[in-house]
């Protein structure tokens, strides 16, 4: 059939031919990763880039008429905040498209609307509070350090280092002060949950398959480090070798406790409006409560990162992890 795989792009000029010689030469974006799945499946693909401006886009869509929109947009005009607005505009305009819909892009990137909906719904989450610029910082008596700071609209770990987690409140003073003046957002202050780093890889939507857990472990870290997923820690490879930290199937995880972990997650998922595909970053604490931190709709689905690895190893090897994804959003 024919799909449409768009995303944002730092050459919204080139053309579909240009981003298929990419693809030819095996260029490292996710992107190039889906189009060469699709390509492999037999499916007639068109590679739309994106910049500062709809209208090319719109205009690209209304000639190739797409039976599908591959949909791997993760923000517009370099702002994360508005990669809710592209999946809009495909609602608005008609075209049917993969992944999950404005709403739950929408939510799932505020950190406390999220874990008020999910408190809502009974799912465990650590306490917070959130700090606007200008906002008197006081810290609620619930909120014990040591405390985690994070910019309120951000994914991929950005804003978060050693330096987010504070023992006093002048540290917190400090740390929020620096959200506000990097980032121009709101802070999110959280209780540090100690534990283990897990994700959950959620596949489907009335019937949710859970892929298999995958965990963040770290080498025996400084005194004065704590174990949590920072930028660097997700994204920085040198560091992640110098620190020993790696991205593993969960071991010695039970199957009570792992069907536990998947209810919640689909909980998650549905009560966030989530569709297709999606991932939750939980902390499994020293007594197996389940804590779940953050809420993704839109995770990188790159060949031979976690989430398609968790796939593989359900049984869904690349190709047909994305082809997957692509019946699951025309089924819906």
């Amino acid at each position: 059939m024919k799909i449409a795989v768009i995303f944002d792009s730092l050459h919204p000029e080139w053309e579909d031919a240009a981003f298929k010689r990419e693809v030819e030469e095996k260029a490292e974006e996710a992107e190039y990763d889906v189009a060469r799945a699709l390509m492999a499946g037999g499916h007639d693909v068109s590679m739309i880039g994106i910049g500062d401006d709809v209208a090319p886009l719109l205009a690209k869509l209304a000639d190739i008429q797409p039976k599908l929109v591959f949909n791997g947009c993760e923000g517009f005009r370099k702002n994360a905040r508005h990669e809710y607005a592209i999946a809009a505009l495909l609602d608005m305009y008609g075209y049917r498209y993969t992944g999950s819909p404005p709403t739950a892009l929408l939510v799932a990137r505020n950190k406390s609307l999220t874990k008020k909906v999910l408190a809502y719904h009974g799912i465990r989450v650590p306490a917070f509070a959130e700090f606007h610029e200008g906002d008197k910082l006081v810290r609620p008596s619930e909120l014990r350090f040591p405390l985690i700071v994070k910019p309120l609209l951000e994914d991929a770990s950005i804003g978060i280092a050693q330096a987010s987690v504070v023992e006093d409140d002048a540290s917190l003073s400090q740390r929020v002060e620096f959200i506000h003046t990097k980032y121009h957002q709101a802070a999110i202050v959280e209780e540090l949950v100690e534990g283990r780093e897990v994700y959950v890889g959620l596949i489907g939507n009335d019937d949710l398959e859970v892929l298999p857990l995958t965990e963040m472990t770290f080498g025996e870290p400084e005194t004065a480090e704590h174990r949590i997923a920072t930028y660097k820690a997700k994204w920085d490879e040198d560091y992640r070798k110098k620190k020993k930290i790696k991205n593993v199937f969960a071991k010695g995880v039970s199957d009570e406790l792992t069907h536990r972990i998947g209810e919640i997650c689909t909980t998650a998922f549905h009560a966030l409006w989530l569709q297709d595909y999606g991932r939750v970053d939980v902390r499994l604490a020293h007594d197996n409560e389940v804590y779940v931190l953050e809420v993704n709709p839109n995770p990188f689905i790159a060949a031979e990162h976690e989430l398609a690895e968790a796939a593989e190893k359900s049984g869904l090897k690349y190709n047909a992890f994305i082809q997957r994804i692509v019946d699951e959003a025309l089924a819906r």
